[in-house]
């Protein structure tokens, strides 16, 4: 079987795939994708139209202006997927790839409207996992997690 690079949402409902190798690795800082993503910017990658296909589920649309859609699940709110309407280009959310960790950001986009500390959060200092901080309660979310996998699943989700 061919490499594919696969992803999808939080709760398991869509999930994707790439035949070739995302690229383009990136973060745009725009005000439209701070606020698509409720975060300081939206880290993107992406490939060829027809290398991308949607394996479960359906991607939900937002046109976020006339020449752009913005895909995200429908239930559980995940942010997907960035395009422009009729074009050959379909890029995703970093975050929602099952190995996100491949695919760091090259360059940035949007920076007229990057967020004035956005570069100072590298200095921050880290808080120990809550494994060790708080263990009994990092056992009721992973005891209790609705959180879809990191890999393709048969079916989903699991019978309980």
């Amino acid at each position: 079987m061919a490499e594919t690079w696969s992803g999808g949402c939080q709760c398991g409902a869509v999930r994707y795939r790439f035949t070739a190798k995302p690229e383009g690795a990136h973060i745009c800082h725009c005000r439209m994708c701070q606020k698509a993503f409720g975060a300081f910017y939206a880290p993107l990658v992406g490939g060829p139209l027809e290398s991308f296909e949607v394996t479960r589920g359906t991607i939900a649309m937002f046109r976020s202006s006339e020449p752009v859609e913005r895909g995200f699940c429908r239930d559980c709110g995940t942010p997907l997927s960035f395009n422009h309407v009729g074009g050959s280009w379909m890029s995703v959310s970093i975050g929602s790839l099952d190995n996100p960790e491949a695919f760091p950001p090259k360059d940035q986009h949007g920076t007229n409207s990057r967020l004035s500390w956005v570069n100072d959060l590298g200095r921050l200092p880290d808080v120990a996992p809550i494994e060790e901080r708080a263990p009994e309660s990092a056992a009721l979310i992973a005891a209790t997690s609705h959180q879809h996998p990191d890999h393709d699943t048969a079916d989903w989700p699991h019978q309980q």
